[in-house]
């Protein structure tokens, strides 16, 4: 059984229905409102789940989180978003095992990815553990090195991560069957990775060009790094480290050979992808065009 609502579950999902183990039913989170007309909306799971024709439970309450994993031995959890107390916890055979998306004892918490995205991490990894009554700090049974793409952003990171894991399951659900025990998560290295606000994805120019960078790249696709232009949000999806011909302030705006440079408090970045106020995602080089930007203007 998998309790999961985020798409990073899907590839654990997929590998199960062609493995010889037996998907009882998923459990997901309840549809949630969303848009202008505050609709409910399904999470990415349950649509996958749907359209499989598997049996899905979106508990609320106690007892039908109680209900939901009665009856199997194991439930895999991934990106689930609620909290399992110690009841929910002993109801599966062998318990809980969760797939998270570092090497712990570092960064435990809800932003692995974009915490060590921002922190400017080179490598990472998976980690796959029996959940108990405190935060990511169970016995681990599996954990695998990924060295990160030097552009790679939170998004992409992230669907690496979630193939690891789940071949990773593989090994962990045989070592289960054999009787082996994890072992404790180590009492030095500790970090934590708390939730990200969207305060904290406002760019702050002052910074140094690989401190925005990593900002830039640890917020796509969520929250996505933002400033303001002309008193509107705009939005920064992608930015690469070329700098202009120019010597730029912290977040002063040059158009160069129709490319598009911002000051850092080192030097200028380039501008690739991002995200005006109102439209949808474009190049900058396009964003340029009808911007029409006057000398000394800046972001703020």
């Amino acid at each position: 059984m998998v309790a999961a609502t985020a798409d990073v579950a899907i590839p654990t999902l997929e590998w199960l229905l062609k493995s010889e183990h037996q998907l009882i039913h998923v459990v997901t989170t309840p549809d949630s409102k969303s848009g202008r007309g505050h609709g409910l909306t399904e999470s990415p799971v349950a649509k996958w789940a749907r359209e499989r024709s598997l049996k899905v439970f979106k508990p609320s309450t106690q007892m039908e989180l109680v209900a939901a994993f009665e009856h199997c031995d194991v439930a895999l959890a991934i990106a689930y978003g609620k909290i399992l107390n110690e009841i929910i916890l002993s109801t599966p055979k062998f318990g809980f095992l969760n797939l998270h998306f570092s090497l712990l004892p570092a960064y435990r918490g809800a932003a692995p990815v974009q915490r060590a995205l921002l922190n400017g991490e080179t490598t990472t990894g998976v980690s796959i553990f029996k959940i108990d009554a405190n935060l990511d700090t169970g016995p681990i049974y599996y954990q695998q090195v990924y060295e990160i793409p030097a552009m790679a952003n939170s998004g992409k990171v992230l669907e690496d991560l979630s193939r690891i894991g789940a071949l990773g399951f593989h090994a962990v659900l045989i070592d289960i069957a054999s009787g082996k025990t994890p072992k404790p998560q180590n009492e030095y290295g500790i970090s934590l990775a708390p939730k990200v606000s969207k305060d904290e994805a406002q760019i702050p120019w002052s910074k140094t060009s690989h401190q925005i960078l990593n900002l830039i790249r640890a917020f796509n696709p969520a929250p996505v790094a933002w400033t303001r232009f002309r008193g509107e949000t705009l939005r920064i999806l992608e930015a690469s480290a070329r700098t202009s011909s120019s010597v730029l302030p912290p977040g002063s705006l040059l158009a160069e050979e129709k490319r598009f440079f911002v000051g850092t408090g080192d030097c200028s970045i380039e501008i690739l992808k991002l995200i005006p106020a109102g439209k949808k995602e474009m190049l900058a080089s396009d964003w340029l065009n009808g911007a029409r930007l006057t000398a000394g203007e800046k972001f703020e």
